[in-house]
């Protein structure tokens, strides 16, 4: 078997690391997918169950509110002219759409709250829940049906008015049908859930969504069938509107109706299969980071000695370049000497000596922006660092541009010690810099603002320090510079191009 090559043992190395944790935490998130299904499943049952039991409440309330009604006299008499006023009391609780009537065995309508006349009213045309009521004097719910008089679906809650332990009239409420659907409104969580409730025989008399497509149909074949087997279960199911759910059922031993909610089965799995999704891409992101930094050390250590000839002839390249600005500025500094352009010039080359200071701390690899000017301004802040103030972002640097900025800020630094802001005891400086993305690249702007020194004049000859400034910035940094004596301070605005190795 020929033996493998670096980069392939390490790719190998990574690999056999990486999946099976990428597995792992596949299993967790199926895991999670498990336990949030039991969750959901509880949570639906549980919605279910306080659906019923508000239902029954509102139902029980209002059948005691009728048997309160069968107890008066005057129904008891026959007096149903006062008994009106009394029922009007019951149906202010209700609202406008509810209606109480009274029906006889044969049923006949006695009374009406909608109607003063019940001569002209047609007989009750749901005779077997009126017998029943006779037959058992106790309250009995009916099914949907299509009201005679209101001629829309509505359901009753009928109650016996006895009198010498004998039934003698059915009182019977039509409740709003809305009341219903309140209720369930009320109870619904969000969008993803389905609630409806089922008169006896398994049509919707309130439904949550689609109430007006859905009241008056019968439950959805999956459900229906279940329905009257159990008086409570959990199970898969499918809409009236195609929505796969997960369905919780319970009866009502009040009413005999039954109360479903369900809760969409993709609302439960769109989260497994983003997190699916997520964990896949992370764990082939670092698969894949891990086998290039695998494929890229085994590369490093093989090629180490053409990166050593490589440094060298960068470290070479970057001497050069320093050589020939040491040339440059010397040309300008003694053409004319003197003493104080020997001292200028000496100034000059110790700022450059502290860029490459910094540059030798930091393995020729650049510099940051505020590290710059933190060693070119260090002599002005030792013994009051508040005079100078610094604001802006981290910027990296690279070698050429932190040698070049380090000299235009010793000169601008220069000028501000011997003539500007910090040549008394009270002028300050304010330092500011910001990068911008431009069309033609990252922009470094920075602002040096001076306040608090002598009273500025416009020079009547650019010197050399301005020259200086000027022309770096123009032909080493791609920017542009602006030196602008204002009475109060000189105001110095520089903007360079930064470099992509920076």
């Amino acid at each position: 078997m020929p033996k493998l090559t670096l980069p392939v043992r390490l790719a190998l190395l990574v690999a056999g690391t990486m999946l099976p944790l990428i597995v792992f935490a596949v299993g967790i998130v199926f895991h999670n997918y498990g336990q949030d299904r039991k969750a959901a499943t509880l949570r639906v049952l549980e919605t279910t169950r306080n659906v019923r039991l508000v239902l029954d409440a509102e139902l029980q309330r209002m059948t005691g509110g009728l048997q309160v009604l069968a107890l008066t006299n005057s129904l008891r008499n026959g007096d149903f002219d006062n008994f009106r006023r009394i029922a009007r009391g019951f149906l202010d609780q209700y609202g406008k759409d509810g209606v109480v009537l009274v029906a006889d065995r044969e049923g006949r309508q006695l009374f009406s709250s909608i109607a003063p006349e019940t001569a002209s009213l047609p007989p009750r045309d749901n005779l077997e829940i009126v017998e029943k009521v006779f037959a058992t004097r106790q309250p009995v719910y009916s099914n949907l049906f299509m009201g005679a008089v209101k001629k829309s679906l509505i359901i009753t809650v009928e109650v016996p008015v006895t009198r010498n332990g004998e039934a003698i009239y059915d009182i019977s409420f039509s409740p709003p049908i809305e009341m219903f659907q309140a209720i369930i409104e009320k109870q619904r969580l969000n969008q993803d859930w389905t609630i409806s409730i089922f008169d006896g025989d398994g049509v919707n008399l309130a439904r949550v969504p689609n109430p007006q497509d859905t009241i008056g149909k019968r439950a959805a074949p999956s459900l229906y069938a279940e329905m009257f087997r159990r008086d409570e279960a959990t199970l898969p199911t499918v809409s009236l509107e195609g929505v796969p759910l997960i369905t919780s059922f319970t009866r009502s031993r009040v009413t005999g109706w039954t109360v479903a909610a369900g809760i969409a089965e993709g609302s439960l799995v769109a989260p497994l299969w983003r997190t699916l999704a997520i964990t896949s891409a992370i764990g082939g992101v670092l698969l894949l980071i891990g086998l290039a930094f695998a494929v890229r050390m085994a590369t490093t250590i093989a090629r180490g000695e053409m990166l050593h000839d490589l440094l060298i002839e960068e470290l070479n390249h970057r001497v050069k370049n320093t050589l020939a600005l040491l040339q440059s500025i010397a040309t300008q500094t003694f053409r004319n000497a003197s003493r104080a352009e020997r001292e200028k010039f000496e100034g000059r080359l110790g700022a450059l000596a502290e860029a490459h200071n910094l540059l030798s701390t930091d393995k020729w690899q650049g510099s940051d922006f505020q590290d710059v000017v933190g060693r070119v301004l260090r002599p002005y802040l030792m013994n009051n660092p508040e005079r100078v103030r610094m604001f802006g972002p981290r910027v990296p640097l690279s070698p050429r541009l932190a040698v070049v900025l380090s000299m235009i800020l010793h000169e601008i630094a220069t000028n501000a010690a011997k003539y500007g802001a910090l040549s008394n005891e009270t002028g300050t400086v304010t330092l500011d810099w910001e990068v911008r993305d431009e069309s033609s690249g990252r922009m470094l702007r920075m602002i040096w603002t001076e306040a608090g020194g002598p009273q500025v004049t416009a020079p009547v000859q650019r010197g050399f320090g301005s020259r200086l400034i000027e022309r770096s910035a123009r032909d080493q940094l791609g920017g542009a510079a602006t030196v602008d004596f204002l009475p109060y301070g000189v105001v110095c605005t520089l903007t360079c191009a930064l470099e992509s190795d920076g």
